[in-house]
């Protein structure tokens, strides 16, 4: 198992989809299903949260493997958006996640190598590798 640098605890509590998550120090707020699962939508949802984690740590990696490349991230800096989505399974049992992220650059038409620095920002990006199932994680009672 790889050397821990940092741990995240939050705890969820209520109805798990429908609840309330704290932690961290800055992390507490309520959970809430989306309208389009019949939800109030007045909450942050699962799906949302890792969007955001995922855009978040993509853009850091896309920087990084930017200036490893000697492509100025003043001059063309990154704008990242994830897309997570939650899907019926196609066995009809339970559920599926699937996601998109998608960088665009400032000044994008300047930078010959953009669809390639990408490319590797999303094979260095542990949150990539995370939901590429590439984490090393477990269950257990608490």
């Amino acid at each position: 198992m790889a050397e821990k640098l940092y741990t995240a605890s939050v705890t969820s509590t209520g109805g798990g989809r429908d609840g309330h998550v704290e932690g961290d120090g800055n992390i507490d707020f309520d959970v809430r299903p989306p309208k389009e699962m019949g939800g109030d939508g007045a909450g942050v949802n699962p799906e949302a949260l890792i969007a955001a984690a995922w855009s978040a740590c993509f853009n850091g990696a896309l920087q990084l493997i930017m200036k490893n490349h000697d492509v100025d991230v003043s001059a063309h800096q990154p704008e990242v958006t994830a897309d997570f989505s939650i899907n019926k399974d196609p066995s009809g049992e339970g559920f599926r996640l699937s996601g998109v992220i998608k960088a665009k650059f400032k000044n994008q038409e300047q930078i010959d190598n953009a669809a390639s620095l990408v490319q590797e920002a999303h094979e260095f990006c542990p949150v990539s590798k995370a939901l590429r199932g590439e984490a090393d994680i477990e269950a257990g009672l608490g």
